[in-house]
């Protein structure tokens, strides 16, 4: 199967997850009105070296391509991309720095002209792919366009691709004003990338020479051939991995490809790790952000891929957010670099423009995390305090030199942080921390424990803690929830005793925790964290298929889990009969590598009892392995299995534990076809 660039190639996806599937978190976080977007200026990047002298992207795109929101639909015409247009200015979004409204596949006919010309569909757009160009750039915008790198387009139908007509379609593209092309890497013919893209690099100069309309050239060839490495001196921009989906696990592992490859990038030539997929519903608004915070400090293009016709005004929120986007276009063109990623928890920091550092406290597990760094670990020099800004809440603090947070579970706190000597104008920055079970039975009271740390080099005053639940949960504090106050790295610990009603129905339920302080001089500082307590029931007595069961939470890497089927394609229902080596099992969960499904035990189950390997539906594509987890305690794993392999027996001794996960892998040579069969899987408890 061959990947196709802005599409949900067909069985796979690129994700990893984390350990503990215990706990969803948000962050509650207001709208406030944002600063000016920054113009583009020329300073060169230091690394890896000055800023091409076509002075093209110098920085990352910003704009909208229309793929995931139409697909080939007859909705996608030039009706539609004139409209996007108008939201980009009606809507603010060519304010906040977006430009470029980019046309993907299926805008032309499937034959070429009689004089090898390609052709717009008349269907789609009657007046012709110039006539929309005209309309964008009356608009003060820009317009982009696709093809592939092959005799074809990535879709069934065939559209025609570039190879072997690059000089005249490049011609016509420059005709017809384009501003931007995606080259993709479909029916390819097995010519070498590099000569198919300087193909068209070279092709593309000369049609600029002849109009005096200069191409963005974004090299889409999937990463297959380490384009950063040499794409540099071929476009402005380089897909780094296979194709993003609407999925946690997919951004999350295509954001760990892509940010190793931080020397690579600079003002004209970025590493690209797919469009956003912010607004397009497989991800919770906490997620969104996190991947909108990592595109902007990875200095990632920010190339809209939700329909802004339909999309909500969070979405709006995420996108538009100026602060954050000052981060991704800084002129200093630096990628971020990691600082630390131990167990889930990330900090990256990049070095702007200003002397200021942008930093992400990223967490990808599945529970809140105390992640923390120091000013002088992000290259700050030594200071007795600095300004610490946060982007998506919009405030500015002091700190003493800590850059912590307690983030929430598939969170991002992103921060600006600057040796200001106006520090002491800002409240202390404080953090909010909650620990505790995230598990609860109807009826049962469960124990929580909050803390609020002064972070700055003054004190926080007249402090109060509350923490807060649905109606009918009984919440009592145990300990004092007022400190006069609070030194610096002092901290005010309560205990709380939290239950959930009898008779509450399984299910997440939002704890909030809330701190009200002042600052020396009197100015109000509050801080706030949402987390989530699950609702749970044990399993019966006896043996339970585990898809008879309700679990705790299921990530799965392409489409979702599926009970008593294969996983099938992207969409839930469209698995088969579940069959391993000719064996079809009645019962079991289709999963695709990686996944991990969560059941609450509660200390009652004493065995989990598997047939595992790849399912027969991949033919003889695939490699997966598994494991069992009781709690954080691997209990039993498989080797790397194919199609070639046998139906394996797991039996895993899970006594005593409260949660059961059952892992699913990628053997290490990427997802490609990786559909995992957890078959006969059942609990004896």
């Amino acid at each position: 199967m061959r990947h196709r660039c802005f599409r949900p190639a067909r069985r796979r996806v690129i994700g990893a997850l984390s350990a503990g599937l215990l706990a969803t978190v948000g962050l509650a976080l207001p709208a406030v009105a944002q600063p000016a977007h920054p113009a583009e200026v020329t300073t060169p990047a230091s690394d890896p070296g000055a800023a091409p002298g076509d002075g093209l992207a110098l920085t990352p795109p910003m704009g909208f391509n229309n793929w995931n929101s139409t697909h080939c639909r007859a909705e996608f015409n030039e009706a539609m991309v004139k409209g996007i247009a108008d939201i980009f200015v009606a809507k603010g979004l060519k304010d906040a720095g977006y430009q470029y409204v980019n046309l993907d596949d299926c805008w032309a006919l499937p034959q070429r002209d009689a004089n090898g010309k390609l052709v717009p569909d008349p269907v789609r757009f009657p007046n012709g792919i110039k006539a929309v160009a005209d309309y964008v750039h009356a608009k003060g915008l820009k317009i982009g366009i696709y093809t592939s790198a092959g005799t074809k387009t990535c879709n069934s139908a065939g559209f025609p691709g570039g190879l072997g007509h690059e000089k005249s379609d490049a011609q016509q593209f420059a005709d017809w004003g384009i501003d931007y092309l995606k080259y993709d890497n479909c029916n390819n013919q097995g010519v070498d990338a590099k000569q198919r893209y300087r193909t068209m690099r070279d092709a593309l100069k000369a049609a600029t020479e002849t109009t005096g309309r200069p191409i963005v050239y974004s090299i889409c060839e999937w990463g297959e051939n380490k384009p950063w490495e040499w794409a540099g001196e071929v476009g402005q921009l380089w897909r780094t991995t296979g194709d993003i989906s609407d999925s946690w696990g997919s951004m999350l592992s295509i954001a760990k490809q892509n940010l190793p490859l931080a020397k690579y990038a600079g003002p004209g030539h970025w590493n690209d790790p797919d469009m956003l997929e912010v607004g397009n519903g497989g991800m919770t608004a906490t997620e969104y952000r996190s991947h909108f915070s990592l595109w902007s400090i990875m200095a990632a293009p920010l190339l809209i891929g939700t329909d802004l016709r339909k999309a909500s005004a969070e979405t709006y929120e995420i996108l538009g957010n100026h602060e954050v986007i000052a981060v991704d276009q800084d002129p200093l063109g630096k990628q971020g670099t990691v600082v630390s990623s131990e167990g889930g928890r990330w900090v990256v920091a990049k070095e702007m423009a200003d002397g200021s550092r942008a930093v992400a406290l990223f967490n990808e597990t599945d529970r809140p995390q105390h992640i923390a760094t120091t000013a002088t670990g992000v290259g700050l020099p030594r200071a007795t305090a600095y300004r610490l800004r946060d982007l998506w809440a919009h405030k500015d603090y002091n700190t003493a030199g800590a850059i912590s947070a307690t983030v929430p579970a598939h969170g991002t706190v992103l921060y600006r942080a600057s040796a200001d000597t106006r520090w002491a104008a800002y409240p202390p920055a404080a953090e909010l921390g909650l620990d505790g079970t995230a598990l609860a039975e109807a009826g049962a009271t469960a124990q929580v424990d909050t803390t609020l740390t002064d972070l700055g080099r003054t004190p926080a005053q007249q402090v109060s803690v509350r923490l807060t639940g649905p109606d009918g949960w009984r919440i009592k504090a145990t300990s004092p929830t007022r400190a006069a106050s609070l030194p610096t790295g002092s901290k005010l610990a309560t205990r709380w005793q939290v239950t959930a009603p009898t008779g509450a129905a399984p299910g997440a339920y939002d704890l909030t925790v809330s701190a009200d302080y002042r600052s020396p001089g009197g100015d109000k500082a509050t801080a706030r964290l949402v987390s989530a307590v699950h609702v749970v029931v044990a399993p019966p007595s006896g043996s339970s298929y585990a898809s008879d069961l309700p679990w705790l939470s299921a990530l799965n890497g392409w489409g979702p889990v599926e009970k008593n089927t294969s996983v099938g394609e992207n969409e839930a229902g469209d698995g088969h009969p579940l069959t391993l080596g000719g064996t079809t099992y009645d019962k079991g969960l289709g999963v695709h590598a990686p996944s991990e499904v969560t059941y609450y035990t509660g200390g009652r189950c004493s065995r989990f009892t598997a047939q595992v390997g790849v399912d027969d539906e991949e033919g003889t594509a695939g490699t997966v392995g598994f494991e069992v987890w009781a709690d954080d305690t691997k209990v039993a794993s498989s080797k790397t299995l194919t199609n070639a392999d046998p139906a394996t027996a797991l039996d895993a001794a899970v006594g005593g534990a409260k949660t059961v996960r059952l892992v699913v892998t990628d053997g290490g040579d990427g997802v490609t076809s990786d559909h995992g069969d957890w078959a006969d899987a059942a609990f004896t408890c």
